[in-house]
This record gives C-alpha cells, sequence and structure tokens, in this order.
C-alpha cells in the first residue's frame, strides 16, 4: 500500500482545484444568490435543485439527501474512490507531484486500482491512435471512416484509433509501461488466453468511452475483417470502472454545449455521434451497447436542469427495431422534466449515413424538435387497432389512456387527451379527457404517487435551505430535526453558520462561549468540533482550510454534514438589516449569550429558593451574589450589547 499522503501536498491540492470547476463537469449549476451556486444533485433523484456549492469555501451540500463536503469529498463520492484516489485524481489535474510520508515520492504501483485502470485506459487510448494514424496494417481502417465521411482530423478529434490483429500487441505494450497482468485483466483490456493475458480487441476501429469528467474508461470496438468471428461491435465489459449504464459515448464533448443549451439529441452509435457533432450539433451523444435507461437519464438531468424549456431529441431508425428502441425511451420519459422528442431520418437514415448523403445541413434539420415521444407512442398504440369498429376504438382507448394520464403537466395532459380522441376519431372529446383524468386520479390515489407528490414534497422543502417560519427538516435527516421556528435554535443556527463561514466577524469572542450556549444537541457537537479544530479565530487567515479542520474534527457522520450545511447555507438577514457586519455578527453573539443567561438566572432562581427554605446563610448570600452577578450582566449586555461580551 503507498504511504501517507504528505498534508501539505492535500492542502495544496484542495486550493488549486476550485469546487465549482470539479462539480459542474458532473451537473449544470446556477447562481443560486449569496455566491452560491444550485443544481441537481447527483447523489439522489430530485425535481427542483436543493444541491448548492460554494466555491468561496469550497464545500457542498444537498439540503435534500444531507450530502456534503469538500472537493475531494465529492470527487470520492460522486466516482467512488478512496480518499487517496481522489486526491490522487485532482493532484494530476493540477500538476502537483505528491510526497509520500513513507517511501517517498509514490511509485505507480502503489496507486490505487482506479487511477491505475484509468491510466492503462489512458495510455491505450493513445497508443491505438498512433496506430491508426501510423501503421499501415490500419488502412483498412483509415477506409472504412473516410467511406463515412470522416477524415484524419475528424478521428483525431474524436480519438479513434486501431487495434493491430496479433494476439498481444497491447498487453505487451503496457505490460513495458509497468503495469502488471492483473491489471490488464481487471480493466477488460486483456483477457486471459493459454499462455498468459491476450488482447481482448483485436483488428478492430477502437472509439474510447470516456465518463462525464473525461477520463477514458473502456472502448467500442468496431469489426473490420471478415476473418473475424465477433460481433460487429464489441465493447468493454463491466468492469470497475465501466459501467455501460452509467455511460454516454460523447457526455464529455457535449455536456457545456448540453448546458448551456438545454438541449440533448440522443443517437444510436459512435459514428453517428461524429457525423451529428461535425455537422454543428455539439450536443449528440449515444449509449454504448445498450438501451437508454435510467441511470442514463440521471447523467442528462443534472445537465439539463430539469428548466421548462429543456429539449431532448431521440434519432432512432425508420425500421422495427428503431420503433421499438423509441419506444423504451418513451417508458421512462416521465423521469424527465424536459420535453421529449424523436426524430426519424428521411427513408429511415441514420445521421451518419444522413451526412453522406444530403450534408451537414440535413444533419443539423434532423436534430430539430420534431414529433413528441408521446404522440410518436400513442400513434404506434392507435395503429395497432382497427379503428372503423366501435370496439376497436374502445379498445385502442384502454391501451391508450393511461399513457396520456402518466403525462406529468396538468395542461398538458389535457391537450394530448383531446388530440387522442382525434385520433380515435372519438366525437365526445370530454369523455376521452374525462377518462384520462380519472385514470391519473386513481393513479395517485392508489398508491400515492404520479407526477404531484415529488413536486410538492420539493416545494415544501423550498427546494434549498430550511427558511425562518418552515416546516421541520426533511423526512429521515441524519442529524436531529429541528424546528426552525424556534427562535433560540434558529439564532444559535446563525452564530454558528457566522463562526464558519465569517469566524473573522465574531472572533475572538466566539471561542469564549461555551457547549451549553447552544440547546440543540447537534448545534453543541458543531461548536465542540470548531473548538477541537482550534477555534474560529484559527479560520480568519485561511477559512477553506479551517472549515476542512472543522468537518474532519466531528465525531461523526451526523455532525460532518451539519456543518457543512450551515458552511453553505445562505445566511439569513433580519428585515431592516442590509448586511453581514459587525454589528449583525455582535447581534447574534449577544442573542445567544444573553439567552444563556437568562437560562442561568432561572436555574439560580429555582436555586435559591431551595436554600432559603434550609436556612443556610452563607449558602444564601452566595447564591444571591451570584444572581447579581447574572442580572447586571444581562443589563450590560441589553444597554451595551457587544461591547460588553
Amino acid at each position: 500500500m503507498a504511504g501517507r499522503i504528505n498534508d501539505e501536498d492535500v492542502k495544496a491540492v484542495r486550493d488549486a482545484v476550485p469546487i465549482d470547476a470539479v462539480v459542474s463537469e458532473y451537473l449544470q449549476l446556477r447562481n443560486a444568490g449569496g455566491g452560491n451556486l444550485k443544481g441537481l444533485c447527483p447523489f439522489h433523484d430530485e425535481k427542483s435543485p436543493s444541491f448548492q456549492v460554494s466555491p468561496s469555501k469550497g464545500f457542498f451540500h444537498c439540503f435534500g439527501c444531507q450530502e456534503g463536503g469538500d472537493t475531494l469529498t465529492f470527487v470520492m463520492k460522486i466516482d467512488h474512490l478512496s480518499f487517496s484516489e481522489a486526491v490522487e485524481r485532482l493532484a494530476a489535474r493540477a500538476g502537483i507531484t505528491l510526497r509520500y510520508e513513507e517511501g517517498g515520492y509514490n511509485p505507480a504501483h502503489q496507486r490505487g486500482e482506479r487511477i491505475r485502470l484509468v491510466e492503462a485506459h489512458r495510455v491505450a487510448a493513445d497508443w491505438y491512435m498512433e496506430q491508426l494514424a501510423t501503421s499501415p496494417e490500419a488502412d483498412t481502417g483509415r477506409a472504412f471512416l473516410a467511406e463515412r465521411g470522416f477524415d484524419q482530423d475528424a478521428a483525431r478529434h474524436f480519438s479513434v484509433g486501431y487495434s493491430p490483429q496479433g494476439w498481444d500487441h497491447l498487453t505487451r505494450f503496457l505490460r513495458g509501461k509497468g503495469f502488471t497482468d492483473k491489471e490488464l485483466v481487471l480493466s477488460g483490456l486483456s483477457q486471459e488466453g493459454r499462455r498468459g493475458p491476450i488482447d481482448r480487441f483485436r483488428g478492430r476501429l477502437m472509439w474510447p468511452i470516456r465518463d462525464i469528467g473525461g477520463d477514458v474508461v473502456g472502448f467500442g470496438a468496431r469489426k473490420l475483417y471478415e476473418s473475424d468471428n465477433g460481433p460487429k461491435y464489441l465493447n468493454t465489459p463491466e468492469t470497475a470502472i465501466y459501467k455501460k449504464s452509467q455511460v454516454l459515448y460523447g457526455i464529455d464533448l457535449a455536456k457545456k454545449d448540453i448546458a448551456k443549451s438545454s438541449r440533448a439529441v440522443v443517437v444510436e452509435g459512435y459514428t453517428d455521434v461524429m457525423a451529428c457533432h461535425l455537422a454543428g450539433v455539439t450536443t449528440a451523444i449515444a449509449t454504448c451497447g445498450t438501451a437508454f435507461g435510467g441511470d442514463h437519464i440521471k447523467i442528462l438531468r443534472r445537465l439539463l436542469m430539469d428548466n421548462g424549456s429543456a429539449r431532448v431529441i431521440f434519432t432512432f431508425d425508420g425500421d422495427a427495431a428503431g420503433q421499438k428502441a423509441a419506444l423504451r425511451a418513451f417508458e421512462d420519459d416521465q423521469k424527465f422534466a424536459a420535453e421529449t422528442y424523436i426524430a426519424v431520418a428521411p427513408d429511415g437514415m441514420d445521421p451518419c449515413d444522413l451526412r453522406l448523403a444530403k450534408g451537414d445541413e440535413a444533419v443539423a434539420d434532423l436534430a430539430e424538435p420534431r414529433t413528441p415521444l408521446f404522440e410518436f407512442a400513442l400513434r404506434h398504440i392507435v395503429g395497432r387497432y382497427d379503428l372503423d369498429t366501435p370496439a376497436g376504438r374502445a379498445a385502442a382507448l384502454d391501451e391508450a389512456a393511461p399513457v396520456v394520464a402518466r403525462i406529468k403537466n396538468s395542461g398538458a395532459q389535457h391537450e394530448v387527451a383531446v388530440q387522442l380522441a382525434g385520433m380515435l376519431g372519438i366525437l365526445d372529446t370530454q369523455f376521452v379527457v374525462k377518462r384520462v383524468a380519472q385514470l391519473a386520479r386513481w393513479a395517485r390515489d392508489r398508491g400515492g404517487k404520479g407526477p404531484a407528490p415529488d413536486d410538492r414534497q420539493q416545494r415544501g422543502r423550498g427546494g434549498g435551505p430550511q427558511q425562518y417560519g418552515s416546516a421541520p427538516a426533511p423526512a429521515s435527516p441524519r442529524g436531529p430535526a429541528l424546528n426552525l421556528r424556534n427562535p433560540v435554535f434558529a439564532t444559535e443556527r446563525e452564530l454558528l453558520k457566522l463562526a464558519l463561514q465569517r469566524p473573522e466577524l465574531v472572533s475572538p469572542a466566539f471561542d469564549a462561549y461555551g457547549l451549553d450556549e447552544f440547546t440543540a444537541p447537534v448545534y453543541a457537537a458543531v461548536r465542540q468540533a470548531i473548538l477541537d479544530a482550534g477555534g474560529a479565530e484559527s479560520g480568519v487567515p485561511d477559512s477553506q482550510d479551517y472549515l476542512v479542520r472543522v468537518r474532519e474534527a466531528a465525531p461523526d457522520d451526523t455532525v460532518r454534514a451539519m456543518v457543512t450545511e450551515l458552511a453553505v447555507e445562505a445566511i439569513m438577514l433580519h428585515r431592516g438589516v442590509k448586511e453581514v457586519d459587525e454589528n449583525y455578527a455582535g447581534a447574534q453573539l449577544v442573542t445567544v449569550r444573553r439567552r444563556a443567561v437568562e437560562r442561568r438566572v432561572r436555574e439560580i432562581t429555582g436555586r435559591l429558593t431551595r436554600v432559603a427554605s434550609q436556612g443556610d446563610p452563607a449558602e444564601l448570600a452566595s447564591v444571591q451574589n451570584e444572581l447579581w452577578v447574572l442580572q447586571q450582566y444581562d443589563q450590560a449586555l441589553r444597554e451595551h450589547g457587544a461591547a460588553a461580551l
């Protein structure tokens, strides 16, 4: 195992890679106010964005599922990496050479498994590209691309390569680069042969498949020779870094334009993606040997942000297989807030063939929204029945009405019901509309499901931080439920937010506050974590490093999540207060202290009654004196504010 990474290097990595730059590679972020950014959480399904990023603090936090942390935490969670693997990945991105406490610099064979597998794929992709560009044997591959309208510049842009026909060319090359046989087999680049590992891909055109972060995690390989008995397309098998249901070919190239335009075009193959991008449709992506499904939707939703103008256009062949694929896509349609459409090229051509036959403009025109996917599905259903007979129309209505009832937008649902009546030739439009509405209502009542509940839950949460006067925390939070209608909890929360986000405004007074001045147990635990991290005053010189120390000092995940939440949540200004300054911070300090004094006064008043009944003059005088001191202190706080602390 590798030694422990030098702490200074870990800090350098955190400082060098902005958290918003990392997070925005996986989801679209928009302005949330107060210097924060927001997006759809990548760690749970949600309709409205409750995931917030604070670039100035280097933290993220989801107010829905309570996940949170710094840049390293995000990379660990999103890509399922260990701490050292996340540091190594970001260090490579930032060009930082890591030092290890044991054994000096990290030898290549000691790096984390995922890092090693990704590195093997990167080296393999470069080698395959070189083979395509320079090897005489690759003439077949170059001719294949040229026949489809792709020159060498296009091949380089998409990193297309060629795998030689020999048994172990790549395997021997990667061995020479220090990779072990075990790593090559685990990566899927090699497979076990009779006498050891051999190349998995031989004599094929190679398309590198990258994850949304840009790392090569697998390959799609196209057969070139008749002597090849394998399938037409052969993909990397499932590995620790490659899950075909969780990757989209071209997403690394398309993600920025998808987020910018709120549009994605889903095609069926690697050459279709190439044709679309070269024709100017730079939002095109494709699945990798599997049907478009729920995990693919999650990737797109994070980029599209589910705004009302978002569009997803599916292009499928006009044959039976293409229609079947379109109907499978429609099954997941309601998981999108985006509008979904289907586009079928003239004569059933795919984008690659269309570009060859009619040019770039025809491909760009194909990618414009055509037929709504629900309309395509309805026409497919209706087309199977004899609409000239009452029985045929009734049977078609029985199958089609539940499809319309699934449409989440009630206004759109009504309009489509009217369209369905027209398709079926039913003159009594209101009969169809009422039938659809009844089915939608039954679906909601029967299972408590349907389009409305998710939206209501999000609106109840505000899609973000709890506001004062809001409902209690979301169901099943990791921390104790806190009712922020309670002004005591609310003020304690604000003071802790100040201590984490603006330590210069509350230091050094805050560091003299005791745990008992925070009545909510989780708030007291956060106060202890700040103390264990060196106090709020230690955060003044370097706030990001301070927040990392506080999180590390938290005793468990519940407190750690609360630290992140308080570090990211906007500071709530009271009515009439225009900015977060020393006066505002002083008011919070005084309010929390005065309430603590008031609680102590009540305790001593009760004790005074008990002592008076016992008749001990000395103890009575001591208690009376303590009570007088507290009352004088409370008066000073009332009259002089923070100056009396």
